[in-house]
């Protein structure tokens, strides 16, 4: 891979003016082509001709990608204390402490999304006497996948609301993990877990 510097120039084709032009790399705020951001002083290159930005070099990749996970909103839920308490179980029962809940909540939230299924016969635990409580923590989740995930799951499961899908995730947690000790699962959370210790 070449790395560019500021002031190098390459060949392009220029999506404005719709040719073949030369380029400069210089450091410019680009906005996002949906227009839900701006990233700031990033390396790119821009034609001679309309001065419009031509090129997003490769080097400038985990820049834009850094820049549009800070700029998603996290998924937000409301639960129950005790669906906390099963998180930080669950956890703990896998050798991670309680930092290791979001990277717990992921994980599961990414396998059922890839296992319809599973994800089909989580709600179910909706009907749960765990299901049920006075709302007084917030669990809040980021990543780039997670969004698609969740949409995903909330058509398979046919589980609208976020924070109900939220609690049959983490009673999904609380019967593999802790009450049947399911051993595929936790042995790939155990070395996830070591992963980001």
């Amino acid at each position: 891979m070449k790395i560019f510097k500021v002031g190098d120039s390459q060949k392009v084709i220029c999506e404005s003016c719709r040719s073949l032009e030369s380029a400069t790399f210089a450091l410019r705020d680009v906005p996002f082509s949906d227009g839900g951001g701006i990233v700031k002083n990033v390396l790119v290159g821009v034609c001679d001709k309309c001065d419009e930005v031509s090129i997003l070099p490769h080097q400038s990749t985990p820049v834009v990608k850094k820049q549009l996970e800070t700029q998603r909103k996290p998924i937000e839920s409301r639960l129950p204390a005790h669906m906390l308490d099963i998180l930080n179980l669950a956890s703990a029962e896998i050798g991670g402490s309680i930092d290791f809940v979001p990277h717990l909540m992921k994980f599961y939230i990414h396998s059922l999304a890839m296992d319809e299924k599973a994800a089909s016969k989580i709600a179910s635990f909706l009907a749960s006497e765990l299901a049920v409580g006075k709302a007084e923590k917030r669990l809040s989740l980021k990543g780039r996948k997670i969004y698609d995930d969740v949409d995903t799951l909330k058509i398979t499961t046919h589980i609208n609301n976020t924070t109900d899908l939220i609690k049959s995730i983490i009673l999904k947690i609380n019967e593999d993990v802790l009450v049947k000790k399911k051993i595929k699962p936790m042995q790939q959370l155990r070395n996830i877990a070591a992963a980001v210790a």
